[in-house]
């Protein structure tokens, strides 16, 4: 028997094979659950179709866990009316939906938070924030009593972390609105959780110059080493599985311990003892 026996669900922003999104299906397809995908809309000039592509070079390793992979543009309420009705015709009801979707754009991200363009900003919040909202509302008469719904966040919402800048605002937003989206859905008892991840390498990742953060939380965390995609898709599919009924409203860090670090703990350790060799 799996955590996902029997169960369907949704995976919206899966981009390539390193996407955290994509560590948490396959979790979920292990145990014996079956997934709808979206992906990214490829422009009609693409013949290639390379959004499509990525996702499918992943999903294609699964076809007796996957039902369907199409487009959605997550600001275009026409496709996401349309994406629900396709999960219902597919589906029914659903038990669980993974929401990995966020974007600023790299002039925006690339200056100073105080520097932030009104259309950026713009543009950031309604990708990486009001998409969960609205995706919610499209899916609550498709949702299951105990369905689970998960969302990806970072600490960044929570301190400030010099460099994330714009998206920092967003997540912070994003874990607000986590906390809303979990009091409006739980009379139908279907909960809202984030999971918060430490930096790993992704496209996303890379865009926010993931690097550095390595080496940072390498040093500073209490177990003194990086996380691993296989962590992070345990911790996703558990807030989306029932081991987690009664957790509603949560953020659940995946970082190592760096959040609960007040100083920069063995990292001082470090630099005092480099001061030494030289």
């Amino acid at each position: 028997m799996g955590l996902f026996d029997g169960k369907k669900g949704l995976i919206l922003g899966v981009a390539n094979d390193r996407s955290i999104a994509w560590a948490i299906a396959q979790k979920i397809m292990e145990e014996g659950g079956i997934c709808g995908f979206s992906h990214l809309p490829d422009r009609p000039d693409d013949d290639k179709q390379k959004n499509r592509r990525r996702v499918t070079k992943c999903t294609e390793k699964h076809p007796e866990s996957v039902k369907f992979v199409e487009p959605l543009d997550v600001q275009n309420d026409e496709q996401i009316a349309a994406f629900a009705e396709l999960t219902a015709k597919e589906f029914g009801k659903i038990d669980f939906l993974l929401h990995s979707i966020a974007f600023a754009d790299m002039r925006d991200l690339g200056v100073d938070t105080i520097e932030t363009s009104r259309g950026g900003f713009k543009l950031a919040m309604d990708i990486s924030v009001f998409s969960l909202i609205a995706v919610c509302n499209a899916m609550k008469g498709v949702m299951n009593e105990n369905a689970a719904v998960a969302a990806m966040t970072y600490f960044g919402g929570e301190k400030c972390v010099p460099g994330y800048n714009v998206m920092g605002i967003c997540k912070a937003a994003l874990d607000a609105a986590v906390r809303y989206l979990a009091y409006d859905l739980g009379p139908q008892q279907v909960r809202v959780n984030a999971v918060s991840a430490g930096p790993l390498k992704t496209l996303a990742g890379s865009a926010a110059g993931v690097g550095d953060m390595l080496k940072l939380y390498q040093h500073m965390a209490p177990l003194n080493r990086n996380i691993t995609h296989e962590e992070v898709g345990n911790a996703g599919a558990y807030l989306l599985s029932d081991m987690s009924n009664g957790i509603t409203g949560e953020i659940l860090h995946v970082d190592g311990g760096y959040n609960a670090m007040g100083s920069p703990g063995r990292l001082l350790d470090a630099i005092n003892a480099a001061k030494k060799q030289t």
